[in-house]
């Protein structure tokens, strides 16, 4: 789920709208894993074709993408590559989770329990090598640029900002932050009304832009202190120390600034360590594996590789399909056109 960092990030709404224009860089497995966890039946199985293929990841990533498109957004979908071995702890106990909540889901199904199944079910999601290639032919389909990370998509995605190919980063976790990303975008695939989980009422959820100096001044904090607040709660490369938040985290990071003051301290304070490779993770942050990307492209669409795709592989509407495609294409040629005249004014 990467760090949290909600409490202590400098917030602002935006509307889609005002991103019009501006390539942003996407972290396509959180999006995708979004799409997988919400897109079900009220029992929590998974959206499915005829063969019995989950297809919630490209139903979502279809119409969630034409509607950024819409806008005049310009999303580029960023790919995890390996994943470093620093992560295998974490991948693990994700696994854990995934076959604990199966037996929860299967459990409140049997006793009828469809809301708790419905819960449970989300965290069953499995994202495989055939999704991936899937969601990257539907991509290249719609005339969508992808990139392929080496390794830590959100690090590639904060380093396309960084490099200027990209306006923002957009994913729910706030690791983009620590890789340096100037502008992280959030709410970018559950913007609307959604249901609380368990309770009879809605909230609008809006999009949300954080831009890291900011938050460093406001906090009064480097990015390498903010690194090492994160690790104190704990990242997808190592434990946090328990009893240790936010908002603790930075006042320690505040009063004793380096990784190895930070580690003597909270050693003495709370019994516990930075694991070993603690300093492995710190340049991991400042310094992840990242590639130069290619020329990015939009527009060239190919309809009918996505019509294959979707309509004769997986069943989904032909007419909705080509509605969507059609819409796609006249806001393409229009702002095409838009900034063919800006260049004259």
């Amino acid at each position: 789920m990467g760090v949290d960092l909600g409490d202590l990030a400098v917030k602002h709404k935006l509307s889609i709208e005002e991103l019009s224009g501006k390539p942003i860089a996407i972290d396509a497995m959180n999006m995708l894993y979004q799409f997988l966890a919400s897109i079900r039946q009220e029992d929590g199985t998974p959206l499915k074709d005829f063969k019995g293929r989950v297809t919630g990841h490209l139903s979502g990533l279809f119409y969630r993408t034409a509607k950024l498109s819409s806008t005049g957004l310009k999303p580029v979908y960023v790919f995890d590559g390996k994943p470093p071995k620093l992560k295998e702890k974490t991948i693990q106990a994700r696994m854990d989770v995934k076959k604990d909540a199966e037996l929860k889901w299967e459990k409140a199904v049997a006793e009828e329990r469809m809301e708790d199944a419905k819960v449970y079910a989300q965290a069953t999601s499995r994202l495989t090598s055939e999704m991936v290639e899937e969601s990257k032919r539907l991509l290249s389909g719609m005339g969508i640029p992808w990139v392929q990370a080496p390794s830590e998509g959100e690090a590639e995605a904060a380093f396309l900002v960084r490099e200027g190919l990209c306006y923002a980063s957009a994913s729910q976790d706030y690791d983009s932050l620590l890789f340096g990303s100037p502008v992280l975008l959030r709410n970018l695939s559950i913007t609307g009304k959604r249901k609380v989980p368990r309770q009879n009422r809605y909230i609008t959820v809006e999009p949300e832009r954080i831009e890291l100096e900011e938050t460093l001044s406001a906090l009064g904090v480097s990015r390498e202190e903010l690194i090492v607040v994160g690790m104190l709660c704990g990242t997808d490369f190592n434990d946090g120390i328990r009893g240790v938040g936010p908002k603790t985290g930075l006042k320690i990071v505040k009063e004793h600034k380096t990784l190895e003051k930070v580690s003597e301290f909270v050693k003495g304070k709370y019994g516990e360590e930075f694991p070993e490779n603690a300093e492995e993770v710190f340049r991991f942050f400042l310094n992840p594996p990242t590639e130069k990307a290619g020329k990015l492209q939009w527009g060239t669409m190919d309809s009918a590789s996505v019509i294959k795709l979707l309509v004769d592989e997986h069943d989904f509407s032909h007419e909705r399909v080509e509605k969507i495609l059609t819409e796609m294409e006249g806001v393409i040629k229009e702002h095409s056109t838009q900034r063919t005249l800006d260049k004259w004014f």
